[in-house]
């Protein structure tokens, strides 16, 4: 790949980590967080989704084929990438090795979690009624809850250490001081969007969620 197409690449992947592949994450997390305040705010949350004009289509060139690109480019990265101790150090480095890893374990978790909800509801035409109940069925098997956590945790810092990069190779945050600040903001973010996802995980885990759902 020459350098011209390296650079395009690498900077068309790094915009769609955050526009709108990272804009998707956080709305689905706070889509599910609606499930800590029961089961009808969450149902109608996705029934106001699913009531946006030509989802289908937005689904498909905003979120699905960015995402394909973002996360396909993103294992070529994953395994030709090396660490640069002589200009990041360490710590910084450490966060890419870690970026790396999470990167992948994301994309895995992603592909799972589409084809558990979004492709069944539409082979199977579920309503939101339907569809929080299955979600409620796999998130309550205890190795589907603890896989759900890893792959909640490891988007969210994958996302969050991402912008800390995305600010950093746009030319946002050139200085150290800067890029230290930057560190600080997203470590917070990275604790603040986990909190939410991991909320929403046990929201569905709930007995009074299930009991709910039971006695629908």
């Amino acid at each position: 790949m020459s350098k011209q197409g390296s650079f395009f690449n690498r900077r068309l992947h790094s915009l769609l980590g955050v526009i709108p592949v990272g804009f998707f994450l956080l709305e689905h997390l706070w889509t599910n967080y609606h499930a800590t305040q029961g089961v009808d705010s969450f149902r109608e949350q996705v029934d106001w989704l699913w009531s946006i004009p030509f989802l289908t289509v937005l689904e498909i060139f905003f979120i699905f084929l960015p995402l394909l690109y973002h996360g396909v480019y993103g294992l070529y990265i994953a395994f030709t990438a090396q660490n640069n101790l002589n200009n990041f150090g360490t710590f910084r480095n450490t966060m890419f090795m870690l970026q790396r890893v999470t990167g992948v374990i994301t994309l895995i978790f992603v592909t799972v979690h589409v084809w558990q909800t979004r492709v069944q509801v539409a082979l199977q035409g579920m309503s939101s009624e339907e569809l929080t109940r299955q979600t409620a069925d796999v998130i309550n098997n205890p190795v589907n809850f603890v896989w759900y956590l890893i792959g909640i945790v490891a988007a969210v810092f994958h996302f969050s250490n991402g912008m800390w990069s995305f600010l950093v190779s746009w030319g946002i945050t050139v200085g150290p001081r800067a890029q230290r600040v930057s560190t600080w903001v997203w470590m917070a973010v990275f604790v603040l969007v986990s909190y939410i996802g991991i909320r929403a995980l046990i929201a569905f885990t709930n007995p009074e969620f299930t009991n709910m759902l039971a006695q629908r």
